[in-house]
Order: C-alpha cells, then sequence, then structure tokens
C-alpha cells in the first residue's frame, strides 16, 4: 500500500460558538489549534458558527411569522375577489 494517501482521522473537538456548546467527532479536518476538553485530554480545536444546536431548523425555533404574513398579505389583497 501507498503511504501517505490517507488522511489522518482522529477526534476532533468542535465548538459552537453561538451556544457555547462542545462536540468531539471523529474527523480528518485539518487544524493548528487545539484546546483541553472537559475530560482531560488535548484534541485539534474548530470553531463553528452554526451546528445542530444552534440552528433554527433543529432548535425548533424557525421564524413561521415570515411566512405567515405572506399568506395574510395575499389573502388580504385578494379578498374581494371570491365568487361566492
Amino acid at each position: 500500500m501507498k503511504s501517505n494517501t490517507h488522511p489522518d482521522y482522529r477526534q476532533v473537538l468542535f465548538h459552537d460558538t453561538a451556544v457555547n456548546a462542545f462536540f468531539l467527532v471523529g474527523s480528518t479536518v485539518h487544524t493548528k489549534s487545539v484546546q483541553k476538553h472537559t475530560d482531560g485530554n488535548t484534541y485539534p480545536y474548530v470553531a463553528l458558527d452554526v451546528s445542530s444546536a444552534s440552528h433554527p431548523l433543529y432548535t425548533g425555533q424557525q421564524r413561521k411569522s415570515v411566512n405567515e404574513g405572506r399568506i395574510a398579505g395575499f389573502n388580504k389583497r385578494f379578498a374581494g375577489f371570491s365568487s361566492i
């Protein structure tokens, strides 16, 4: 087998900075920073803006008012055209 063909697979500490949540996941991502985890070990560290802990789709905080506002505006604008 050829050497140096596969990336280095190891445990990496991902940090969602939006909600201050940490995830320890196996990954091949390249990073130069390291950070100590709560288990006492030091892992490669990657900061994230959004993860499943902070994304509105996964947290259930998705804004529905924008879509409801569009539908309400449409119904208000075309309410006089009903054929009853």
